[in-house]
């Protein structure tokens, strides 16, 4: 009697499944399924496999998959490029086909994600030769200048602790728009005009003002859109999920376009960028990538000698006194380690909650580095993000280097930006959302704006005491 056995290979980052069987030939495979066809994709991911919440395995074999898309070097066998569609987020058709496919401005400028997100290792964060480009044509239509007129330069963040990154985010945007609603229920109950303070998790975001007849006052909202969604992706903040950032960059840098964004629903087409293939990214697919890069472990504080940790330890202290931490905030409380996809903030463009079943639901707490997560009294997950998800200013008319962008982004005010986590900042060079700053002492003393009082307290600090700032935040790390 025969028996049969799978064989698994791992070619260029991509699961090959192949069929043999024992004391026969074997079966003539299929020409997607060659080890050596042009394809990186070999098989689209069934979302359907993966509703509800999932068991072990079940995410196990979801975030491998994504990690091998993450990790792929997308081909015109997939469906690489876009001749007739831009970059843009709307999805939009150009009037004539590019001179050349790829380019450094609009893309396409990348084969693979893991192209720019690299350093130090696969869903890290990338050199300046990673930088890419937005502008508003980001959202709206094409362009083919580097010049800052045009568009805006942006160096590669990396992804790890993205998942936790996402349900702070969540968790916050609840807090906000309950106090939104309590606001308006308290002036509607009473009659008067009510003022109500915006705080989430410690993180204070301006105020409200709500009137008696329903009208909202937002004005005085700070660090976040007026919909009081936090926004925790892209460096000003505008990229509400993971799903959305990974919808977005599929299509700008590599013409892969999502079946959610770009096929039939929204363009009335199933081949929007006319390039031939349908069907180049199905939702599962973007799942995938979703689940892989939600899953990476936290970045942590390395080992260190004793002479580095004395250092360092003399850092950490500084770092509180010159209040760094007033945005920089080390730690932030988590309720819950459950990941749903689509999450409850997803738009239009992106899958949305109901629209393809039950959301899939990923229990970080599976993951071993989850059991490092200190809790508090409350038994909340302390993230220790070294960050507020909430925008500043961060130049003035002294200090200015940070504030350099001509184009706004979304509407967003030009000089201001996300507070950057610090977690993995050792391991992240360059810095400044250009990464054309090469040293951590040269970020510190860019920083104006909301930041100058703390950056002049450390422009005034000793040689000594400022290289021990540096040994604190150098051992902030991503472990390979």
């Amino acid at each position: 009697m025969n028996t049969c056995r799978l064989v698994y290979r791992q070619l260029a980052g991509v699961l090959v499944i192949c069929a043999l069987s024992s004391g026969s030939a074997p079966r003539v495979q299929a020409a997607e399924e060659l080890p050596w066809s042009d394809a990186a994709i070999q098989q689209h991911i069934d979302l359907r496999q993966y509703h509800g919440k999932l068991t072990a395995d079940q995410l196990d074999s979801l975030v491998q998959a994504g990690k091998s898309l993450f990790s792929a070097s997308f081909t015109v066998a997939d469906g690489v490029g876009r001749p007739m569609a831009t970059q843009a987020i709307i999805p939009t058709k150009r009037k004539r086909p590019p001179r050349s496919e790829f380019a450094r401005t609009a893309g396409l400028d990348a084969n693979a994600c893991v192209s720019c997100h690299h350093q130090p290792i696969a869903g890290g964060a990338g050199d300046f030769t990673a930088n890419v480009f937005v502008s508003e044509g980001f959202q709206l239509s094409d362009f083919d200048s580097t010049d800052p007129q045009f568009s805006n330069e942006r160096n590669t963040n990396h992804l790890f602790g993205a998942g936790l990154v996402e349900l702070l985010a969540r968790e916050m945007t609840i807090e906000l728009q309950q106090q939104r609603r309590s606001a308006l229920s308290e002036a509607h109950e009473t009659g008067e005009t009510i003022k109500k303070k915006l705080n989430a998790k410690g993180v204070a975001f301006g105020e409200i003002i709500a009137h008696a007849d329903g009208r909202i006052d937002t004005r005085k909202i700070r660090g976040v859109d007026d919909d009081l969604i936090v926004k925790p992706f892209s460096q000003k903040g505008v990229m509400t999920s993971l799903r959305q950032f990974t919808v977005n960059a599929l299509n700008h840098h590599h013409g892969m376009q999502a079946n959610e964004r770009f096929g039939a629903r929204w363009t009335g087409s199933n081949d929007h960028d006319e390039d031939s293939s349908t069907g180049e990214i199905t939702s599962g697919d973007v799942s995938a990538l979703v689940a892989y890069q939600a899953t990476l472990k936290l970045p942590s504080q390395m080992e260190m000698n004793s002479d580095w940790a004395a250092a360092s330890e003399r850092g950490s202290r500084l770092f509180d006194q010159l209040e760094c931490n007033s945005c920089h905030i080390r730690s932030l409380p988590l309720n819950s380690l459950s990941f749903t996809d689509p999450g409850p903030f997803d738009a239009a463009g992106t899958l949305r909650q109901g629209e393809s079943g039950e959301s899939s639901v990923y229990d970080l707490s599976l993951y071993e580095w989850a059991s490092t997560l200190e809790r508090s009294d409350q038994g909340q997950w302390m993230v220790p993000l070294f960050g507020d998800l909430k925008r500043h200013v961060i130049a003035d008319t002294q200090v200015a280097q940070l504030g350099n962008e001509l184009l706004s982004q979304r509407f967003v005010e030009r000089n201001e930006f996300m507070t950057a986590e610090l977690w993995g900042v050792g391991s992240t060079a360059p810095y400044g959302h250009r990464g054309d700053l090469t040293t951590l002492g040269e970020v510190i003393g860019a920083h104006g704006g909301d930041a100058r009082d703390s950056r002049d307290r450390y422009v005034k600090l000793t040689e000594a005491e400022r290289t021990d700032i540096n040994a604190f935040l150098k051992s902030l790390i991503i472990e390979p």
